[in-house]
């Protein structure tokens, strides 16, 4: 059996509501959750190009996969954070324009240019990571305590 068959079993754990919307498939989510999410793949992101130049990363497909990858995960994990906690949400700067990038790098994938990709590495994502940092201090957790 194909695992993209319907038939195949789905092993994947969900916390939004079933199709009859009367019960949930697990706890809610801790916030805190959502932006360690992003701060673990905001290091991904950045361990990924060390070292690299906007050349290399631009020739390396393997890299850029990855990247792109892991700006979708910051992406949702804040989209998630943003229908959870709105307010604490709204202290996350530019979050639209955040979740804009995830859904143009999943649903605009073949006019992604490498040049904007490698333009927020660098520009962007050092403030993101500040302002999560910041927003887990605040929360009484800077790292995952698990």
């Amino acid at each position: 059996m194909s695992i993209w068959s319907s038939q195949a079993p789905c092993e994947i754990l969900t916390s939004w509501q079933t199709s009859t919307g009367n019960e949930r498939l697990s706890m809610p989510r801790d916030p805190r959750a959502w932006l360690w999410d992003v701060q673990e793949a905001s290091g991904s992101i950045q361990s990924f190009v060390n070292g690299m130049d906007a050349s290399a990363y631009v020739a390396s497909e393997l890299v850029r996969a990855a990247v792109e990858r892991k700006f979708e995960v910051i992406g949702e994990s804040l989209s998630q954070l943003s229908k959870s906690e709105p307010a604490l949400a709204a202290r996350v700067p530019d979050l639209p324009k955040i979740v804009a990038f995830r859904n143009l790098l999943i649903h605009g994938y073949a006019n992604v240019r490498h040049d904007t990709v490698w333009s927020a590495i660098h520009d962007s994502l050092p403030l993101l990571r500040q302002a999560v940092e910041e927003l887990l201090i605040e929360l009484g957790s800077e790292g995952k305590t698990n």
